[in-house]
């Protein structure tokens, strides 16, 4: 029997435990897997560094290596957001509605979990403490299968986290980590629907688009992070440069950072090269009517659909905010969009118009994040429309049942 199978049947068994956990104990077990957390970080520090001195020798960029790193600060957000997750509402058994019918039947539907969620991701190993936290709350057994790069992390942090609710009798099976990073075994993962009751993809373009593509698991799909920012002819200068430089480089390698620029035709020429003075570190590509006005490379239709991850950005100049909204149709990956204006009807015309799973007005797209929400973490940012939708917090990670009371009632 090999590995899968082994982790999906002690998931499947746990998954009904997990679900008639208290919320007392679950918030125990978050507790004291975050306490572990802290009392082992050199454990997990000396392991990831085995992952990025083999991420170095690989040629791997900065940015990429800074989504791989942790330190003892890292670390104790990840346990942070453990306690986070733990202080907020328990959603499983929230009765969403009841009702009485005329026969006497009264009808409750509420909140329940999901049963076993299978993720596979890439890179970033807080993922795995966040992933494993916020389906532990919401009651669902979880299997993750983090990428070759972060495996030794990823083993530590597992192994962490088991040995937490081990600590107090919860059963350490609700957290298993699938070692083998091949593609076969997590292409027989997508197919495990015995075992696991949803997948989530949490990644780069090819992974998403691999999962969605061979997966028979039913798919909540997160995706990849095209994002950009319109900076609109009534927009302050002042805060629309606060906002594209923390957009584009506070973590050029995550999910919610801009790669595209819009600016108004009409501030273009005095706003481009103060954003250049601002952008020294970032390399930009422009259209035609952007290079007139600063010296950068030439934008292609290939860098306007690349989501760069790194310190680059593309820059067009558009006749009015109609061509703004066309440009983030053709290229966005729907999950991110903020435009930047004093006007507040363009402002509700520009969100009301796109259909990305977020839209800011006057801030940065980097606050598309579970944490920044409210919701402690986040499983991932949900593109899709189905189910879940933006930032996949506790409630985007149940389902729900009815319950039906009667005395006696015979459908005639």
């Amino acid at each position: 029997m090999n590995e899968l199978i082994i982790k999906g049947k002690k998931a499947k068994e746990v998954s009904f435990i997990l679900g008639n956990l208290s919320t007392g104990e679950k918030n125990n077990g978050l507790n004291a897997m975050a306490d572990f957390l802290v009392n082992n970080k050199e454990e997990i520090i000396n392991a990831n560094k085995i992952d990025l001195q083999a991420a170095i020798e690989k040629g791997t960029s900065k940015s990429m290596l800074d989504r791989l790193a942790l330190n003892e600060e890292r670390i104790e957000g990840m346990a942070n957001g453990l306690r986070q997750v733990s202080a907020l509402p328990d959603p499983v058994g929230e009765v969403l509605g009841m009702w009485t019918r005329p026969n006497g039947l009264q009808i409750g539907q509420k909140r329940v979990p999901l049963g076993v969620i299978g993720i596979i991701y890439e890179a970033r190993p807080n993922v795995t403490s966040d992933a494993a936290g916020l389906c532990f709350k919401a009651g669902n057994a979880v299997i993750l299968r983090g990428g070759s790069e972060a495996i030794n992390s990823n083993k530590a942090i597992v192994k962490v986290l088991r040995e937490g609710l081990k600590s107090i009798d919860l059963p350490e099976d609700a957290i298993q980590l699938v070692e083998d990073t091949s593609r076969e075994v997590a292409t027989e993962m997508m197919k495990l629907n015995e075992y696991i009751d949803v997948l989530i993809p949490r990644g780069g373009a090819g992974l998403i688009q691999a999962v969605v593509r061979n997966a028979t698991v039913p798919v909540i799909e997160t995706g990849t992070g095209n994002c950009h920012i319109y900076v609109d002819e009534f927009a302050d200068f002042e805060m629309a440069k606060n906002i594209v430089l923390n957009a584009k480089t506070s973590r050029p390698s995550v999910c919610n950072a801009i790669e595209t620029i819009l600016v108004h035709q009409k501030v273009a020429q005095e706003f481009l090269p103060k954003l250049q003075e601002i952008f020294k570190n970032v390399q930009i590509y422009g259209d035609e009517k952007t290079r007139k006005i600063i010296d950068c490379l030439k934008a292609t239709e290939k860098s306007y659909a690349t989501e760069y991850d790194d310190y680059i950005c593309n820059i067009k100049v558009v006749d009015d905010i109609e061509e703004a909204i066309e440009h983030i149709y053709n290229y966005s990956t729907k999950h991110s969009e903020s435009i930047i204006t004093g006007n507040k009807e363009t402002a509700k015309y520009f969100m009301d118009s796109l259909d990305s799973a977020c839209v800011y007005h006057n801030a940065s797209t980097r606050f598309s994040d579970g944490g920044e929400f409210g919701f402690g973490a986040e499983v991932g940012i949900s593109t899709q429309k189905l189910h879940a939708r933006g930032p996949l917090g506790l409630q985007e990670i149940t389902s729900t049942k009815y319950m039906i009371y009667g005395n006696g009632q015979v459908r005639s």
